[in-house]
């Protein structure tokens, strides 16, 4: 019979859950997010940045590992954008990160739950170098994460990961804490001002896009919309989302599929803006 001790310890386990960071305005991120085709929150989190709070139904219902999700979900963010996107993500026994940045393979790091460094040390100089931290005073405190601990668990490294964060500008709401549980976290952002990421299905999305190239608010993820490579961009994106998506499909992997489904959506609205915007 299990004893009170090993209770007490299962509850102690994190539970998972995720951040993403979005080097953007809340604007910009909603534009985005709406193609992910999920429920979430919307937080300023800084100058220059904002934070996606997810539900967690893919990990939680679906049973598919959070780590593979938020990088689905980073990379599907991230592609044919000018701004990267961190996911931060946990569970029973590990934590880590993704950062995504166009098309650029994604680098991250992991953990274990006791905090035993389980990553490559380059990627942290990576990481350092795709989000401009400083290579000498950050660099020093993200070699330190890389190192062992006995005192530092998953929880601990992460929040030295967000401590260096804070001098890129980042600067997470209160009581969004990586380590907690994703409803915790929906109960956090809650309290917070926030815009609710409603997923409108794929005509209304497309065309609220489409709306935002005809305005003039271009969104910063769609750089290329109108220039004079658009078609051959669009027709790249096509190319290589729809196999993504296949692919996603066949390992039921809703991150994949996401990434897959963006990149077709974003090749879609730059070859229909191409064929109805003839330069004169």
């Amino acid at each position: 019979m299990p004893t009170e001790e090993s209770r007490t310890a299962r509850r102690d386990r994190p539970t998972p859950g995720a951040l993403l960071l979005c080097r953007a305005e809340p604007e910009s991120v909603a534009a985005a997010a709406q193609l992910l085709r999920e429920h979430m929150l919307l937080v300023p989190a800084g100058g220059e940045w904002s934070v996606l709070v997810p539900e967690g139904r893919p990990w939680q219902e679906g049973g598919e590992p959070v780590d593979r999700v938020l990088t689905g979900w980073a990379t599907a963010l991230a592609v044919g954008g000018t701004w990267p996107v961190l996911a931060l993500w946990w569970d029973a026994d590990r934590a880590g990160f993704t950062l995504a940045s166009g098309f650029r393979r994604p680098v991250g790091y992991i953990w274990l739950t006791n905090g035993t460094p389980a990553g490559e040390n380059e990627a942290m100089h990576t990481f350092a170098g795709r989000l401009g931290l400083d290579p000498v005073l950050d660099m020093q405190s993200l070699d330190t994460l890389t190192r062992p601990d006995g005192a530092a668990d998953a929880r601990a490294r992460m929040r030295g990961l967000v401590a260096v964060l804070t001098r890129a500008g980042v600067a997470l709401p209160s009581g969004l804490t990586p380590g907690d549980s994703a409803d915790r976290l929906h109960e956090a952002a809650r309290l917070q001002p926030h815009v609710r990421i409603e997923w409108p299905g794929w005509r209304e999305a497309f065309l609220a896009e489409l709306d935002a190239v005809e305005g003039g608010r271009l969104v910063p993820w769609l750089p290329w919309a109108g220039g004079p490579r658009a078609n051959a961009v669009a027709l790249a994106q096509v190319a290589v989302g729809l196999p993504l998506t296949v692919w996603g499909l066949w390992r039921r992997s809703g991150g994949w599929t996401a990434a897959g489904a963006v990149l077709l959506a974003n090749g879609a609205l730059g070859l229909a803006y191409g064929l109805t915007h003839v330069p004169d």
